[in-house]
């Protein structure tokens, strides 16, 4: 897989929840979770499932940053 985004995080899919347009897909990183909301096409086409190894890609210009 090639791509020009340099945020990659690999993990393991812990949950697809499936809507009638979209899909809530949670990722495992290093015991973190991240969410993606894709749609349900997409999730279907690349037979996304619980337990599979996926990377998320995350565009530098939809990191948002928070402090206390």
């Amino acid at each position: 897989m090639q791509t020009s985004a340099r945020n990659q995080l690999s993990g393991t899919i812990t949950s697809v929840q499936l809507g009638a347009v979209m899909a809530e897909v949670t990722v495992e990183v290093s015991g973190v979770p991240v969410v993606a909301a894709i749609t349900k096409g997409s999730a279907e086409r690349l037979g996304l499932a619980e337990g599979k190894s996926v990377s998320a890609i995350i565009k530098a210009t939809d990191v948002m940053i928070g402090i206390e």
